[in-house]
């Protein structure tokens, strides 16, 4: 009598097998489990990020030092003051411009390599500046490094990362660059302006020395026929231990199918902004505890991104827990593969040139009409942005980038679940 199917088991066939295949997101964090090296490839990009915080508030401390200055040549008036703190978002906005073009032209890892050398030139400059040229120049070239590296990171970052700690690796680019403005502040406390470019040195080198033994973006690879290179650069961050291929032969069938919160002038000019107010503590040491509450903050949403979900986080929590990290992980998550280099660089442009007009609009309203009127131009773009969350926004926590676009592409939300 033949034996009846139910149950059988051979080389091909399982009818119930007693332990079920891995699902990919469970595959993806046991590799994780096994091997940091995915961890270490994040930290050395992120060290770009860092530079950036540092960057974009060297102005706090450092305007009004230079408005009390003795020197003629350094001495700041209000009006060259806004054009130092704001020339720092016109060069952000150039960067992620040409980062429309190095993403895909260098890949993501050697554009971030590549933002070292205006942001080592910049912050010399700033360290020598016997003029108001150089410290404009300066302060222009480190903004052109932080959008380039604002374009890149979160790239590299969402295209090496496993789908069970995306999120949490997604928000380590906004928590070190909130470190990197906590550290300007806390060295504000202790250093004279012109130690403190020097300063900003340091985590560019260590960036350099790291990222020049981490691999370039599987993706990125795959996307440029590199197929065994990309292999290579999978089965590293993974581990050898882990079965890399199913990952692989996704991410390969997908190549072959195809700033209005007002967070930045708040930043720019926090220090000038505490001045006005009729605080306790000195202005100085109300920027550093800011910047510690910004990093609390952060380091709260990177621990629970992937198990809340992004939308949730987006409606619940302020800027640093939520709009700061959460809007660039998506933008790097929803952006179809081929047009993520160049898409991601035309968002960095228009965040930064809408940064520049808030930033050097924003001590002349204030002189103007008072403290209240820009934060309530705030509080009302931070209502329309919780609108179009409600809306538009699809949740991704724990999703492939391939099932991202694949839901983007066909419209299917089974793609999602």
């Amino acid at each position: 009598m033949q034996e009846p199917l139910l149950g059988a088991e051979g080389p091909d066939y399982d009818t119930f097998p007693e332990k079920p295949p891995p699902s990919p997101g469970d595959r993806a964090r046991v590799g994780t489990l096994q091997n940091k090296r995915v961890f270490l490839a994040t930290f050395a990009a992120v060290l770009g990020n860092f530079s950036f915080g540092y960057a974009l508030v060297y102005t706090s401390p450092v305007i009004p030092a230079l408005e009390r200055s003795l020197d003629p040549d350094l001495h700041l008036t209000k009006s060259q003051a806004s054009w130092f703190g704001s020339v720092f978002t016109l060069g952000a906005a150039a960067g992620g411009l040409s980062a429309m073009i190095l993403n895909d032209l260098l890949g993501r890892k050697l554009s971030i390599m590549f933002s070292a050398v205006p942001s080592a030139a910049g912050y010399a400059l700033m360290a020598g500046a016997h003029g108001l040229w150089m410290l404009l120049l300066g302060r222009t070239l480190t903004g052109f490094a932080g959008g380039l590296t604002a374009a890149c990171i979160p790239v590299y970052v969402s295209e090496i990362a496993p789908p069970g700690v995306r999120g949490a690796l997604g928000a380590t680019p906004q928590l070190m660059a909130v470190f990197g403005s906590l550290s300007l502040y806390a060295l504000g406390l202790l250093l004279p302006w012109r130690w403190l470019a020097v300063a900003g040195e340091a985590p560019v080198l260590i960036m350099i020395l790291l990222l020049s033994f981490m691999p370039n973006s599987p993706r990125f690879l795959l996307s440029r026929g590199r197929d065994e290179e990309a292999l290579r650069a999978l089965a590293w961050l993974r581990g050898t231990d882990v079965d890399v291929h199913w990952e692989f032969e996704q991410i390969q069938d997908n190549v072959r199918r195809q700033q209005l919160t007002g967070i930045t002038p708040i930043l720019v000019y926090l220090q000038s902004i505490f001045d006005s107010t009729a605080v306790l503590l000195p202005p100085k040491d109300d920027a550093a505890i800011v910047g510690a509450v910004r990093l609390l903050s952060v380091l709260i949403a990177a621990l629970t991104m992937d198990l809340a979900g992004r939308k949730v986080l987006l409606f619940v929590s302020g800027y640093a827990v939520g709009w700061g990290p959460i809007t660039w992980l998506l933008m790097s998550e929803v952006l179809p593969l081929r047009a993520r280099g160049v898409a991601s660089g035309l968002c960095v442009l228009a965040s930064w040139l809408t940064a520049f007009v808030l930033t050097k609009s924003f001590l002349p309203v204030v002189s103007t009409f008072g403290l209240q009127v820009p934060f309530f131009f705030f509080a009302a773009i931070c209502l329309v942005s919780l609108v179009f969350t409600g809306c538009c926004v699809p949740e991704t926590k724990g999703r492939s980038l391939e099932q991202i676009e694949s839901f983007f592409r066909t419209g299917r939300r089974s793609f999602l679940r």
